[in-house]
């Protein structure tokens, strides 16, 4: 009964009670309400995500929490799309690419900031960092960068041809890195001596299953309550005067907590291996599932699908991608990196703030 009434068990469902008694209103109180249970909702999947780890081992655990999650992402973006019609045209790729930005600038840049003031030097596999940097520059490059040079359609889109053609390329080299991640090359993403000094009991299968239901439970209702509260964000975005790309920008950050808290936590533990793992493979899994599936959905229902970022937004993601390089190309990092990563993060914010 203890377990059962465990506050990761009972506010999760709390939240759902809260989303379908349809009380997700501008009312301020409510609001709140809501806003409670979604943080509590987030910690929630991350306790959960944790025993699942534990249960089943690196690199999986991060891997299983990296796909719920983008699963429950591009389901979130289908859904708006499709409501949306013709005037959601530019909202798969704005959503992509601020959680490609939030990802290597905030959640990475948190980890090694966090790591670093605590740990001053962290160690980590620089095979892994390499891997999955070499994937995500590919695939953002072919499906963020090149629609702006195609000239099939005077637009920054791909026509029907090309976007099959590279919607299967980025599930090819998606498919290639998990496959390098968990059987060909799966030491490259184990940081030898991680964790040696754990000795955390591994949870029982009754418990594990149970905390991968709860951690879908939770996923999905952080996504509905993002969705549900967002007019609230829209009125608030609105009263201060900034873009609306704003809103997509904070629903994003609310999807992509419960992996910046599971990150950050593994880099106050001194498992910065982790946190990369999550990072670095949330990023590849956030572009090279979405895309594809955002793809199959607008050559159903014949929606145009703007992908090609303007130049300030090209500009940002390719200082993100050096830093992030250069910060992880020696297999070591400190606190500098981490200052580094934040204050490009908040360029990124500020200029969609003030544009």
């Amino acid at each position: 009964m203890k377990l059962k009434l465990h506050w990761t068990h009972v506010f999760p469902i709390l939240a759902w009670i809260y989303y379908f008694t349809g009380i997700t209103d501008n009312n301020s109180w409510f609001s709140f309400i809501g806003a409670i249970l979604l943080i509590t909702s987030v910690l929630s999947a991350v306790h959960h995500a944790e025993i699942v780890a534990l249960k089943v081992g690196e690199p999986f655990g991060t891997i299983i929490l990296a796909l719920a999650i983008t699963i429950i992402e591009v389901a979130l973006i289908i859904s708006l799309m499709i409501a949306g019609g013709d005037s959601a045209v530019t909202l798969a790729r704005d959503t992509v690419f601020a959680a490609i930005m939030l990802i290597l600038n905030g959640i990475l840049g948190a980890c090694l900031l966090v790591g670093g003031a605590k740990f001053h030097e962290q160690y980590f596999a620089r095979s892994s960092a390499n891997t999955a940097m070499v994937s995500l520059v590919a695939i953002l490059v072919l499906t963020l960068v090149l629609p702006n040079y195609t000239t099939s359609i005077n637009a920054p889109l791909f026509n029907n041809a090309q976007l099959i053609f590279f919607a299967v390329a980025s599930l090819v080299i998606y498919g290639a890195f998990l496959m390098v991640q968990t059987v060909r090359h799966r030491n490259y993403f184990l940081a030898e001596g991680e964790g040696e000094h754990d000795n955390a009991i591994p949870p029982t299968n009754t418990n594990t299953i149970v905390s991968l239901i709860y951690l879908l439970i939770c996923l999905g209702i952080v996504v509905l309550m993002a969705k549900a509260l967002s007019p609230k964000i829209e009125e608030i975005v609105h009263n201060i005067g900034a873009p609306k790309s704003l809103v997509g920008v904070i629903i994003a950050a609310v999807v992509l907590l419960p992996e910046g808290f599971a990150a950050i936590k593994a880099a106050r533990r001194n498992h910065l291996q982790t946190s990369l793992n999550l990072a670095l493979g949330s990023a590849l899994a956030s572009i090279g599932l979405t895309i594809p599936a955002v793809a199959i959905v607008c050559l159903i229902y014949d929606f145009p699908l703007v992908l090609g970022l303007d130049i300030k937004s090209m500009v940002l993601m390719a200082l993100s991608l050096y830093i992030v390089m250069l910060s992880l190309n020696r297999g070591k990092t400190n606190v500098l990196y981490g200052v580094v990563l934040l204050v490009v993060l908040m360029a990124y914010i500020f200029t969609v703030i003030v544009p």
